[in-house]
This record gives C-alpha cells, structure tokens and sequence, in this order.
C-alpha cells in the first residue's frame, strides 16, 4: 500500500509542507510562506502575504469569481502546530514518513495543514478541469492559532485589510474523515483557558500546618476532575466530541524546594466549552469553587489571620 502514496504528487505536497517544522515554541515561518507561494504559483493564483505583526505572516490565495462584487468564501487554516515529545513518537515528527501500511505520521498531519491542503488540491483541481465558480474564494494561512490566535486571526479579522475581502461564509478547522464525506458544523465549542492560584500559609515541610496552598489546590483540582469524569462518561455512552465540554489539566507552577511549604501554587487547565452549555452558570460555578476553596481552611487555625485566597486569571477570590 505505501507503493500506491510515495510517488502520488498530491501527497508528496503534502508531505513537502508537513516537513517544515513550524513548531511553537519558536516559530519561523518563513519556509511555510515560500512552500505556498510556490503552491500559488503552480496553480496560476496571486498570493498576498500580510504582516500586521512581525513575524507572523498571514498568506492570503484568491481565485476570483465570476461575479467579484458578490460576498466572498474564505477557507481558513493555520500553519502553526503543537510542541512535540519526539521520544513518544513511533516515527520523526517532521520527515512525513509513510509506512507499509499506508499511514503517514507527521505533526500537523490532522491540525491542521491537512485541511489546508485540501483546500489547495482541490481548488487545483476545479482550476485544471476548467471550472469556474461565482463568487470569489480566499484561501487563508494564518500563524499562531494554537497560542490562542491573538497575533494572527484576532489581529487579521479586525483589520482594514480583511474588511476589503467581503467574507460572507468560512470554512475553519473541522475533524478528520475515514470516509469522502466532509465533516461541517455551525457551532463551535468554546475555548476557556484558565489559570487558578492557590495562596495558602508558606512554612517548613515538616509541620503539618492548616490553610496551605496545597490543600487548596487538592480542593481546586478534585472539582474540575469530578466534572472532566462526568463529561468523558456522556462520551464513552455515545455523545459526540463537540457535544461534550473537555477538561484537561495541562500545567501546574509552583514551589521552591521539596521541603517548604510554597505560599502560591498554580495550576492551568484548557477547557472547551460545549455549545449548548450555559457559560454564565459555568462561569459562576467556576468562581464558587475559588471562593469554596479560599474559605475552605481559613477558619480551621486557632490564630487570628486574614483569609488566603484562591485567584481565577485576574479576579480575586476571598472568604
């Protein structure tokens, strides 16, 4: 089967673009700039590279319809990927490779210049067979989508430049396919990325005072893995991914040696919200366990002493 994909030229572009190592932390986009123009180039399309921050390059490919005037369609993809631990990979990360078996392993494979692909190859396709459509596609690269967009999307979406491409309808990110059908939905779930500090008294490792920044974290921790469990169990009975609201616990800060007792400890979790969820009430939820856990240990010591609080992003939470 891997006989069939080597020489295939719509996977060896592929391939090419999953080679280069646009990788956060540190990114140089550069080469993924040069990788599609030259796309733009082979197909017969003019292609703007926009710069509204520097070194965040966004790469806009137009093939103008038949009737320019009307509102346009944007296929929107982002060319950055996630770190990698290439020691837990069963094939190196960036070098495309193709196994007997017909699988390509390479980070960015599904998120996502996959889709970005599609969207080049198919636009070649339409192009070469002479089709002509009636409104106007824009084929979008953007940077920096998986640190939040801050520095691509956000800042291209706002700007004048964007304004003047009459996007009427986009297609984003979507979820793979086994199958020919494309995968489209109209809801998104909602990203939450927060970050709760625990303040609690600092000490020597030995005692076992009340009030400490540990127990508050074991208290902070506990509620939103008794929820992640709730939410992966409605997906174990069936639900859909984008029907379920994902918890993870993706970082944790804190501490000065092994044997003191840290005044702050923190911890980070990426949450994405499922649509039909009532944010409000998630919201409110969320600040009930801060203050729960605030005023959980502050009254069990014997001395005087102001309330240690729990901290949601830029909000303070007392007793």
């Amino acid at each position: 089967m891997r006989g069939e994909w080597v020489n295939d030229p719509v996977v060896q572009r592929f391939r090419e673009y999953l080679k280069i190592p646009s990788v956060h932390p540190d990114i140089d986009y550069g080469d993924c700039v040069v990788f599609l123009k030259q796309q733009a180039n082979e197909i017969g399309l003019p292609v703007t590279v926009y710069e509204l921050v520097p070194g965040k390059p966004i790469v806009v490919i137009t093939w103008t319809g038949l009737q320019p005037k009307d509102s346009s369609i944007l296929l929107n993809s982002h060319m950055d990927v996630v770190p990698v631990y290439e020691e837990y990979w069963s094939h190196p990360p960036f070098e495309a490779v193709i196994t007997d078996d017909g699988f390509l392993y390479g980070r960015g494979t599904q998120d996502m210049k996959g889709v970005g692909m599609m969207h080049l190859e198919t636009i070649r396709r339409l192009k070469t067979a002479g089709v002509r459509l009636k409104r106007t596609i824009h084929m979008c690269f953007v940077p920096d989508e998986e640190t939040g967009g801050t520095d691509g999307m956000r800042k291209f979406s706002e700007s004048e430049v964007f304004k003047k491409l009459n996007v009427g309808f986009c297609l984003d990110e979507s979820m793979p396919s086994s199958t020919d059908a494309l995968i489209a939905f109209n809801g998104e779930r909602t990203s939450r990325q927060i970050k709760i500090t625990c303040k609690g008294v600092p000490g020597h490792g030995s005692l076992l005072e009340s009030n400490t920044a540990g127990e508050k974290l074991h208290y902070i921790v506990n509620k939103f893995m008794t929820l992640r469990a709730e939410e992966k169990k409605k997906l174990d009975n069936g639900a859909a991914l984008g029907e379920v609201t994902t918890i993870n616990l993706t970082q944790t800060e804190g501490g000065v040696q092994i044997n003191v007792l840290p005044e702050n400890l923190s911890v980070s979790f990426d949450i994405r919200i499922a649509p039909e969820y009532d944010h409000d009430a998630f919201e409110k939820m969320i600040t009930r366990w801060c203050k729960e856990a605030g005023a959980l240990l502050s009254t069990a010591r014997h001395v005087q002493e102001q309330p240690m609080p729990v901290m949601l992003e830029d909000k303070v939470y007392q007793q």
